[in-house]
């Protein structure tokens, strides 16, 4: 957003582009608070400051008089550059402060949506706890050539078996008289520890 300029300092620019627009020349002289007060329709006070900011930087001279005489036209015209270069920078920084505060409030919903993530898969994980794993047979294995009811697996480990990895073909299901072969990939479900114990088993 653009920043608002103070009045007086309104005035000193419009003053320094008359001054290099030629309305006043080096030399010219303009007196009197009231009459600038007047053209611009603000208070003496506010013609002092501009005038001021002015002098300050060598554009007009102020006599005892309270008589303005215009000193140096490029010092106008570096003035105006002046004020343009630190109107920017105030902009460049407004700009900064927008985004950083774009920022912050992203990254508190992106913590508020990763919490979320994570409660939720918290509460999957307590109400799915039977996750499926994979356990490959040995050729050496016990129940190698027995049938899934003759080796109890689920009366032994607790864990369930709900299909067979065989080469590329996947059993869905098998039976209570499908048998074990070597290489065998049981696909078997339970709780968090029915992985070690169906290798405790098989081994």
């Amino acid at each position: 957003m653009k920043p608002a300029i103070a009045m007086y300092r309104s005035i000193a620019l419009d003053l320094a582009q008359r001054m290099i627009n030629g309305d006043f020349t080096v030399g010219d002289k303009f007196s009197g608070r009231s009459l600038l007060a007047s053209h611009y329709n603000v208070s003496p006070e506010t013609i002092r400051k501009a005038i001021a900011l002015l002098k300050v930087k060598n554009v007009v001279n102020v006599s005892q008089g309270k008589e303005v005489t215009v000193l140096s036209v490029e010092n106008a015209y570096r003035f105006i550059e002046h004020y343009k270069s630190a109107e920017s920078v105030y902009s460049l920084h407004q700009d900064v402060e927008l985004l950083l505060r774009q920022k912050r409030e992203i990254d508190s919903k992106l913590e508020a949506l990763l919490t979320d993530i994570i409660n939720y898969s918290d509460r999957l994980r307590n109400l799915t706890p039977y996750n499926p794993v994979e356990v490959e047979i040995p050729e050496n294995a016990h129940i190698v050539g027995k049938t899934i009811s003759e080796i109890k697996l689920w009366q032994h480990t607790g864990a369930t078996i709900v299909a067979i990895r065989r080469g590329t073909q996947m059993i869905i299901s098998p039976g209570p008289n499908a048998s074990i072969e070597p290489h065998d990939r049981m696909v078997v479900v339970g709780d968090n520890e029915v992985l070690r114990r169906t290798l405790s088993f098989i081994s």
